[in-house]
């Protein structure tokens, strides 16, 4: 250490007599022991603000995501009965996923299979085609084996979804369950609010009339709560008090209602949670819209190219990563509808509407704790496996038009 200051110093008084500076040992030692200090206290002021404010906040954020997790995972495997002054908590293994899968609650988890009817096999075997040529063609393209491995991992899955779709849709008397009622509601409202999106922020950049008026009237159902929406519709959708009664007495649909028929059920659910996303869709695409370079469209109108020319080779290119993103958010969330199904049928007619997060909810609601958490589970495991092969599937595309 005296050495270490001995340097410091007759470096510091190097510095000062070569610059004309005073040599005075006093000042020496307090020039170096300024600049020692300096970083020190900095160093020291640093590493308080993260021990005091970072870490713990850090520590209790990742406390609170991840108990749940590991506490649900546990609960998942048990059995949990409440009793007068405590509760029994018991191991039972996969009892609760063996249930919904393969035992009593198979009908309602993953629906009624029946043997698939030759318009079902017909889409099986598409579907199984289309997978080989995807392989084939990444094969042929010079993939990694790694690649081929996953292609070939995900073909398996899209052929085994597709001969559950075709056993539960395309079939003698089969019926779809939670699961695949989850994923009609989900790339359903997905397709219809990317449209109707789409649409509606093409519209707000054409310098219509009003246009700065319907800009704020798209975004009125964002500022209603999901179950004043729900509400709402179950009083539209009313057939024999709603507003539209007059309507359907004039077309002779005085005795029909919807709440009697799965798949029309299913379209009022679909309908509502549309009007209630849509208008997310809408502002983050004509954000995406007006920051585009109005030259280059101006330049290909120059050109000669019509409108749909511009928006098919210009527009939408460009509008592709934003695109990605926001069906990526609106297909993680779309998963755990619940608050739409629930309000306007219960779940109805019969189990029709009932998606995963609202069968686990009823689970809950009737103390079946551990059922319930193995259908949160098995929801997580649907999501990072669709969120993953979506990703995958966009990443080149949008990689190349960024």
């Amino acid at each position: 250490m005296p050495l270490t200051w001995r340097a410091l110093a007759s470096s510091d008084s190097s510095i000062q007599l070569s610059n004309g500076g005073p040599s005075n040992g006093t000042d020496l030692t307090s020039s170096v022991a300024r600049r020692v200090a300096k970083p020190l206290g900095a160093w020291r002021s640093d590493g308080a603000a993260r021990w005091i404010f970072i870490w713990p906040t850090v520590l209790f954020i990742l406390g609170l995501s991840i108990f749940p997790l590991v506490g649900s995972l546990a609960l998942s495997f048990s059995k949990l009965v409440f009793t007068s002054g405590g509760v029994n908590l018991s191991f039972i293994g996969f009892t609760n996923y063996q249930q919904l899968i393969f035992g009593t609650e198979r009908v309602h988890f993953l629906g009624l299979l029946k043997e698939p009817n030759p318009l079902g096999w017909a889409f099986v075997i598409a579907i199984a085609a289309l997978c080989a040529w995807w392989v084939i063609r990444a094969y042929r393209a010079g993939a990694g084996a790694r690649g081929l491995i996953v292609r070939l991992l995900a073909s398996v899955l899209a052929v085994v979804f597709a001969f559950y779709v075709a056993q539960t849709m395309i079939s003698y008397g089969g019926r779809p369950g939670a699961l695949l009622v989850t994923f009609i509601f989900v790339f359903g409202g997905i397709a219809l609010q990317y449209g109707l999106g789409l649409g509606l922020a093409i519209l707000a950049t054409l310098r219509l009339p009003l246009q700065r008026f319907f800009r704020i009237v798209y975004l009125i159902p964002l500022t209603i709560t999901p179950v004043g929406i729900g509400y709402m519709w179950r009083i539209m959708t009313d057939t024999s008090k709603g507003p539209f009664e007059p309507l359907l007495v004039a077309m002779g649909l005085r005795t029909w209602t919807w709440v009697t028929d799965p798949w029309a059920a299913r379209i009022a659910v679909i309908i509502g949670d549309t009007w209630q996303w849509t208008p997310f869709v809408f502002i983050v695409l004509l954000a995406a819209l007006e920051g585009l370079d109005v030259e280059v469209q101006e330049a290909s109108r120059v050109d000669g190219a019509s409108r749909w020319q511009a928006f098919r080779h210009i527009t939408f290119p460009a509008i592709l990563p934003v695109s990605a993103t926001i069906v990526l958010i609106r297909m993680i969330e779309g998963f755990k509808i619940v608050d739409m199904p629930s309000i306007l049928l219960g779940g109805g007619p019969g189990t029709a509407t009932q998606s995963m997060t609202y069968e686990s909810f009823l689970d809950w609601n009737t103390l079946n704790l551990g059922r319930s958490a193995a259908i949160a589970y098995l929801l997580l495991i649907v999501v990072t496996i669709v969120a993953t092969f979506y990703v995958s599937v966009v990443r080149k595309p949008v990689a190349e038009e960024a």
